[in-house]
């Protein structure tokens, strides 16, 4: 039996780690939907297309080729994993992943990653426009400042320098455009469990996700 879990909130919440050792647990894909728009935008950026020009993004976009292989993240076959995840493209992956020509180009991409077995997505919209009809659905949220404090960690953990009311004031920014940007604001979906990570770990976020999973799908 193939089915779909979708894992949406807002940054800093733990959808990632939560969907990566969801999908290792079950043994199952893992769709990191950030990771190709955080992609895009990198793209974009360095090539000086700005978000406010949508008739140039379209035209990049036909040049631009997204695989996803083991983890990884790759465009025109270049690994981009590791840039794409810098405070730079924290700050701009909004911006593009907003424009409705972007999203519209990268939806198909999404969902026909479910033609290939049983999966675990996580963004922001994935349970709510990408794969509205998903098996189960979850939105993990968490406090601004408790995500605050675990990107600050996860930044010092990589050596890079922190600002905690730095980074404190991009979280609720984001939150506020996300949930408010016209083309598949942040939202909670119909149906869906909600979970406040804000005072458990990951090892408990993923044994509830776990339980709910192996109750409703019976595995």
């Amino acid at each position: 039996m193939n089915y779909v879990v979708t894992i949406d909130g807002p940054a800093g919440a733990g959808k990632s780690s939560a969907a990566k050792a969801l999908a290792k647990l079950l043994n199952v894909h893992y769709l990191d939907t950030g990771a190709i728009y955080r992609s895009i935008a990198l793209i974009l950026d360095e090539a000086e297309i700005k978000p406010d020009q949508p008739e140039f993004i379209a035209e990049a976009l036909r040049d631009i080729k997204i695989e996803l292989r083991d983890g990884a993240v790759l465009v025109n076959d270049i690994d981009i994993s590791g840039e794409i995840r810098t405070p730079h493209v924290d700050k701009i992956a909004s911006d593009y992943s907003a424009v409705k020509c972007v999203r519209d180009a990268l939806l198909h991409l999404q969902q026909e990653q479910q033609n290939f077995g049983s999966l675990i997505a996580e963004g922001r919209d994935v349970g709510s426009v990408v794969f509205p009809n998903a098996d189960i659905k979850f939105y993990l949220t968490a406090s601004p400042e408790a995500r605050a404090k675990r990107r600050c960690l996860e930044r010092e953990l990589k050596g890079e320098a922190v600002n905690y009311d730095e980074t404190l004031k991009a979280i609720k920014s984001r939150d506020e455009f996300d949930s408010k940007r016209e083309n598949s604001p942040l939202k909670v979906p119909d149906n869906a469990i909600i979970i406040d990570t804000s005072e458990i770990n990951e090892q408990e976020t993923l044994n509830l996700l776990a339980k709910h999973v192996k109750e409703v799908l019976k595995i």
